[in-house]
C-alpha cells in the first residue's frame, strides 16, 4: 500500500544555519534553518504529517538537509535536487540589539524553483499549506509557483497559512506589500509578526494590524507577540492569548514554532485560541537554546509546560 501524503505541506527555501555560540566569540555551531522549513519540523514535533516542497543544491549542504528531515520525519519526495545551484546558508550574530543575520542565498536552488516543479497530487491531497513571504520574495519564479501551489491546494479543500516574514533585503517595501496583499486574498491562515506588520501597514495598534488583515480575506489571524504571546483575532472575536515564561537565550526561529505548532493544532481540530495556547507554548521552549531547529520541542515537553 502506498504511504499515505502528508497532511501539512511547506514550500520555501530550507538553509543551512551557523550560528554564534555566544555573544562576541569568533565560534559557530552548524545547523539548519528556513522559515518554512523550521514551520515544517516544528508541526511534524507535534505530531502532524508533514512534507516540505523546495529545491536544494546537489551539494554536502543539501544532503545535511536531507539527512534532517529524514530524522525528524518530514517527507523528502517534493524536494527537487538542483545539480547547477547550491544550497542557500545564512549567519547568526548575537549582541546588545538581539541576533543579526547574514544570508548567502543569490542564485541558490530554491530561488530556481518552478510552477512545473510542484507536486499537485500532494498540494491536493494536504489539509493544510504553508508559505511565507520569504517564498514570495526570492525569486519571480519562486513566486509564481508559491501563488500557483496555493491556487491549486485551495481549489481542492486545503486551508492556506501564510506568514509575512517580511524581508526587506530580498525585495522593496511597496512591491512586498503589493505581492502580500495578493497572498492574503488567498490565505485562511495569517501568522504575522509585529514588526512585518507595522512595516507593511503603517498601523501600530493591535486592532488596526488584524483588522487590515481580515479585510484581505483570512478568517483566522494570529499576531506574534514574542514573550507576550499572541493576539488572535477571527471576524467574531479576538482576545490576547497570553505567552509563557522562560529563561530564553535565543529567539531564532521561535516565530516559525509558533507558527508550525499553530497550524498542526488547528490540523488536529483544536479553535484557534486553543491553537494558540498550544504554539505560545511551544514557541517559549524554543527559545530556550540555541538554533532554530534544535531548541523545538516535541509534543510532550509542551503538554508539561501548560499543565505547569
Amino acid at each position: 500500500m502506498p504511504a499515505a501524503l502528508p497532511q501539512i505541506l511547506a514550500l520555501g527555501e530550507a538553509m543551512i544555519e551557523f550560528n554564534q555560540s555566544q555573544p562576541g566569540r569568533p565560534e559557530f555551531l552548524q545547523g539548519f534553518g528556513g522559515d518554512t522549513s523550521n514551520f515544517c519540523i516544528a508541526a511534524a514535533r507535534q505530531g502532524a504529517s508533514t512534507g516540505f516542497v523546495s529545491a536544494i543544491g546537489d551539494d554536502p549542504f543539501g544532503r545535511l538537509l536531507v539527512d534532517m528531515w529524514a530524522a525528524e520525519h518530514v517527507d523528502t519526495t517534493y524536494v527537487r535536487i538542483d545539480r547547477t545551484a547550491p544550497t542557500g546558508v545564512y549567519f547568526v550574530t548575537h549582541g546588545a540589539a538581539g541576533h543579526q543575520f547574514d544570508y548567502l542565498r543569490a542564485g541558490s536552488a530554491a530561488s530556481r524553483y518552478t510552477v512545473a516543479d510542484l507536486p499537485l497530487d500532494a498540494l491536493a491531497a494536504a489539509k493544510a499549506v504553508h508559505l511565507s513571504g520569504i517564498s514570495l520574495a526570492i525569486s519571480s519564479a519562486a513566486c509564481d509557483a508559491a501563488f500557483a501551489a496555493i491556487d491549486h491546494a485551495r481549489s481542492n479543500g486545503a486551508q492556506v497559512s501564510f506568514d509575512t516574514n517580511l524581508r526587506l533585503k530580498l525585495w522593496p517595501l511597496p512591491r512586498a506589500r503589493a505581492v502580500m496583499r495578493e497572498a492574503l486574498r488567498q490565505t485562511d491562515i495569517c501568522l504575522p509578526s509585529w514588526d512585518d506588520v507595522t512595516a507593511l501597514t503603517g498601523a501600530n495598534d493591535r486592532d488596526a494590524i488584524v483588522d487590515a488583515m481580515l479585510e484581505h480575506g483570512p478568517q483566522v489571524v494570529a499576531l506574534k507577540l514574542g514573550k507576550e504571546g499572541a493576539y488572535v483575532a477571527t471576524p467574531n472575536e479576538r482576545r490576547v492569548v497570553p505567552g509563557f515564561a522562560v529563561e530564553a537565550v535565543d529567539a531564532t526561529g521561535a516565530g516559525d514554532c509558533f507558527g508550525g505548532a499553530f497550524v498542526a493544532r488547528i490540523v488536529a481540530g483544536d479553535d484557534p485560541f486553543a491553537a494558540a495556547r498550544y504554539a505560545n507554548a511551544a514557541a517559549a521552549l524554543s527559545t530556550t537554546g540555541y538554533g532554530a531547529v534544535a531548541p523545538i520541542p516535541h509534543r510532550d515537553a509542551v503538554e508539561r509546560l501548560i499543565q505547569g
